[in-house]
């Protein structure tokens, strides 16, 4: 089996879960969910920082998926800054089979579809601001920017259409 690697990226609030989720029950049974919010808070509560144990631990899965699964989806903030490196890297061990995808949202877009989830409760529009790194490209050939004028569903499409041309 030749696995693929789908990266979602982006500022929080912009759709990231959703859509990687959404992905995991199109692509159903098998399908490798690696989110950096699980793996960074629920499973090692460390800080994001430089050097985090979370990134390490993201990259291991991630491999792990690599030829038992169809399709390893990874997906969060992933800063190039504290990430890059290690997603460079995943690129090159899925053998550049691997699709990228960022969010590039306006601040303003990111804050109406943080308010239209459910998680807006736990963090609002100031919180929002002090973590907004716009511009984050990853600068690898295959990365594709989401903009706003994207609803959720046209980019769960144009992802589906991009994995199982």
């Amino acid at each position: 089996m030749e696995s693929q690697l789908i990266i979602i990226r982006g500022n929080s609030g912009s759709g990231k879960t959703t859509i990687a989720k959404s992905l995991q029950n199109h692509f159903g049974h098998g399908t490798l969910l690696v989110s950096q919010d699980t793996v960074r808070r629920d499973m090692l509560k460390v800080h994001d920082r430089d050097g985090n144990l979370a990134i390490d631990l993201i990259r291991q899965i991630a491999e792990y998926g690599k030829d038992k699964c169809q399709f390893v989806i990874v997906e969060g903030i992933l800063n190039k800054k504290r990430y890059g490196d290690m997603l460079k890297h995943l690129i090159q061990f899925f053998n550049e089979k691997a699709y990228v995808y960022y969010f590039d949202l306006s601040f303003e877009e990111t804050v109406k579809r943080h308010n239209s989830r459910q998680k807006k409760s736990e963090f609002g529009e100031d919180s929002l601001r002090a973590w907004w790194n716009p511009n984050d490209y990853l600068g690898v050939d295959q990365e594709i920017k989401l903009t706003d004028e994207m609803s959720q569903d046209d980019v769960l499409q144009l992802i589906l259409c991009q994995v199982q041309a």
